[in-house]
C-alpha cells in the first residue's frame, strides 16, 4: 500500500466504523442524505435521464424525473446494506426478506449441487447475498476488479461472509471449478461488458453488450440456471426466483449461448420494468455498439 493511499483507507475505515455504530434508523437516514446529495449535485444525472428516456419513451418528463430521483435513493440504500447487512439479527432478516417460491433452488443450494444464478443491480443485491450466506448456502460471485478504499473494505467484508470472489476476466475457468466443488455461482449480468467476449442482446429494445459467462458455464457443465432478483416492496425485500431457464436446443454453440443470454436478460428486463425506480440507471448500459453497426456508423448507440 502506498503512503499516499494510507490516509484515505484510514478515513474510509473510520467513517464506516462510525456508520456501523449508529442505530439502524440513523443509518437509513444517512443513506437517504447520500442519495439526495448525489441527485442534487447532478452526479451522473444526465446518463440516468438519457437511459430512462430511451427505456420508457411513453412516460412523461415528470415520470422520467420520478424514476431517476428514486433510483438515487435505491442505490444509496443498497450501498448502505453492502456494509451493514451483517449487523441485522436473524429475526430482523427474516422479517425484512420474503421469498414467495424458491422453485427448487433452495433444495439445490442446501444439497450443495452445482447451480448458476444470474442477478442484476436491482433492489438490494447485497442483501440477497447476506440472505444466502446466513442460510448456509455456499457460493462464489463473479465480480469486476474494484478500486478505492471503500471497495477494498467491501471485498474484505464479502470474503469474511464466506463468499468466494471470482474476477470477471477469465471467469469461466473459475466458475467451472467452483461448480465442481458444489458451489453456487452468482453473477450480475446487467452491466456493459467491453471487449470481443461480449454478446449483444436486446435490453429495452436496444442491443446491449452482455457477459455470456453464465450461459457458457451452463453449456459446459450442465448446471441449471436461475434468475434471482431482490426488490423492495412495502418496506420489505421480496426475492423472486425464475427458472430453471434451460439452454435452447441446437448445434451452433455461439447461437445457443447468445439466445440463452438473451433469455436471461429478458427476465431481468421484466423485473426492471416492474420496478424501474430500483435499477442502476446511472450506469452506461448501452455503451458502444455491435461490430456490424460500428462498421456502418462511427456514432455510438
Amino acid at each position: 500500500m502506498s503512503r499516499a493511499a494510507w490516509p484515505s483507507r484510514v478515513a474510509v475505515g473510520g467513517s464506516l466504523a462510525l456508520l456501523r455504530s449508529l442505530p439502524r434508523p440513523l443509518r437509513e437516514a444517512f443513506a437517504r442524505f447520500v442519495g439526495w446529495f448525489a441527485w442534487t449535485f447532478h452526479i451522473r444525472r444526465a446518463i440516468a435521464f438519457d437511459n430512462v428516456r430511451h427505456a420508457f419513451p411513453a412516460l412523461s418528463p415528470a415520470e422520467h424525473r420520478r424514476v431517476v430521483r428514486k433510483a438515487y435513493g435505491a442505490l444509496s440504500q443498497a450501498m448502505l446494506e453492502s456494509v451493514t447487512s451483517d449487523l441485522l439479527s436473524a429475526s430482523e432478516l427474516d422479517q425484512l426478506v420474503q421469498v414467495d417460491d424458491w422453485k427448487g433452488l433452495d433444495a439445490l443450494l442446501a444439497a450443495r449441487q452445482p447451480v448458476l444464478i444470474a442477478s442484476a443491480h436491482l433492489g438490494s443485491w447485497e442483501l440477497f447475498a447476506e440472505v444466502m450466506a446466513r442460510r448456509g448456502f455456499v457460493f462464489s460471485a463473479v465480480v469486476r476488479p474494484l478500486a478505492g478504499a471503500f471497495n477494498e473494505w467491501l471485498v474484505r467484508s464479502r470474503k469474511r461472509a464466506g463468499v468466494e470472489l471470482l474476477l470477471q476476466r477469465g471467469a469461466l475457468r473459475g466458475m467451472l471449478k467452483a461448480l465442481k466443488r458444489g458451489r453456487a455461482v452468482v453473477q450480475l449480468i446487467d452491466q456493459a461488458l467491453p471487449g470481443r467476449e461480449a454478446v449483444w442482446v436486446p435490453f429495452f429494445g436496444r442491443p446491449a453488450s452482455t457477459t455470456p459467462a453464465i450461459s457458457m458455464a451452463a453449456l459446459r457443465s450442465g448446471a441449471p440456471v436461475y434468475v434471482v432478483i431482490a426488490v423492495r416492496e412495502a418496506g420489505r425485500l421480496r426475492m423472486s426466483v425464475d427458472g430453471p431457464i434451460a439452454l435452447p436446443a441446437g448445434d451452433d454453440r455461439r447461437a445457443i449461448i447468445e439466445a440463452h443470454t438473451a433469455q436471461l436478460t429478458a427476465v431481468i428486463e421484466g423485473h426492471v420494468r416492474a420496478h424501474p425506480e430500483q435499477w442502476l440507471w446511472l450506469h452506461r448500459r448501452w455503451k458502444g455498439a455491435p461490430p456490424q453497426i460500428d462498421k456502418r456508423s462511427s456514432t455510438p448507440a
